[in-house]
């Protein structure tokens, strides 16, 4: 799918196999010019950006965008035995935390982890793609910072160590991390506020959708993911703009193309623009590898609904989070409206 640059990917109706994704040992229209597109697509984003209107631009029909503390008790070391699993085997390793410590963890909101190979998740959800991984190499290597926690209300237990809580992780890696995972007493995280509730599911809600979106902003070591039609990233999806759509839906990987999620009816129906809501898909289907796109719409940006903010994984940059107007009058007119089905609305 073609990607706003001026670069022309090939677009994959028939993707390469994806790479295995990384696992936690756990048991528990008319067709245009490609060249006329790729000028557009990237000069009206700087005319729109420097405050120009695209009004008077309608005859090139195409988007412009416009940016892109533990409990107290005695100081009495806590000890338990947990499960560290390597690639040799498994072995039960103690595990020895003073109240002291965590109570220093907890006000950096900064805590040290146990075991290997701690798979963080998309969402809540230990189902959920990965999109990262803690103690990859070696025992406690990594230590995390979290800005909240989700009870789930699903236990995971390692070892002697259960917990119904999920961090969302801000460092190293972005994304969520089962506090099992972390080598406190506690089944959840101290001093750290609790969010929302219930357990997440691939595919479920539109904040779901979007917050599996905002993953890849990140989950290059912090930066986004990569723009590419051949290879597929650690969760196993394509990392074009079908694939990332895909992802962020829950749809198998490594995700369906650009046409499909046009047109194949068990996965989007088409929408008028005013029905647009949060996680709904704005598609160009037409021309062909060169010219095909989708991103994943979020929000208003103003009362006269003149621009949006969308996720989209393009080319030349990887994943954005940005205004557009695809779709909208003065804006690139091949784009159309989805609802995907799994919202059930």
């Amino acid at each position: 799918m073609y990607e706003h640059s001026s670069a022309h990917p090939a677009d994959t109706t028939t993707p390469a196999p994806p790479e295995a994704p990384t696992s936690r040992r756990r048991s528990a229209s008319e067709k245009r010019s490609p060249f006329r597109r790729a000028v557009l697509r990237t000069v009206l984003p700087t005319i729109a950006a420097a405050g120009i209107g695209v009004t008077g631009f309608t005859g090139f029909a195409h988007g412009s965008e416009t940016g892109t503390a533990a409990a107290g008790g005695p100081a009495a070391a806590a000890t338990e035995l947990s499960r560290d699993t390597t690639a040799t085997g498994s072995a039960l390793t103690a595990r020895t935390v003073s109240t002291g410590s965590v109570r220093q963890a907890a006000a950096a909101a900064d805590f040290p982890t146990w075991g290997t190979r701690w798979v963080v998740h998309a969402t809540a959800d230990t189902n959920s793609p990965a999109v990262g991984m803690i103690n990859k190499t070696a025992p406690g290597q990594d230590r995390v910072t979290a800005d909240y926690q989700v009870d789930t209300g699903h236990k995971v237990c390692e070892g002697s160590s259960c917990s119904t809580f999920m961090a969302h992780l801000t460092g190293p890696v972005s994304g969520f991390l089962s506090v099992v995972a972390v080598d406190i007493p506690q089944d959840r995280l101290p001093g750290v506020p609790v969010q929302g509730g219930g357990q997440p599911q691939p595919g479920g809600s539109r904040q779901e959708a979007l917050q599996r979106a905002g993953t890849w902003l990140t989950a290059d070591n912090g930066s986004q993911v990569p723009y590419s039609q051949a290879k597929t990233w650690k969760d196993g999806y394509r990392q074009d703009c079908s694939g990332y759509a895909s992802m962020a839906l829950g749809l198998p990987t490594p995700g369906t193309n650009t046409v499909g999620l046009a047109t194949n009816r068990n996965l989007t129906r088409p929408i008028s623009l005013g029905e647009l809501k949060p996680g709904d898909l704005l598609i160009d289907a037409a021309g062909d590898n060169n010219t095909r796109h989708v991103v994943i719409f979020e929000k208003w940006n103003n009362d006269a609904h003149s621009s949006y903010t969308a996720y989209e994984q393009r080319g030349g940059h990887g994943t954005d989070h940005r205004a557009l107007t695809y779709g909208l009058p003065g804006g690139d007119a091949e784009f159309k409206p989805y609802r995907p089905v799994t919202f059930g609305d």
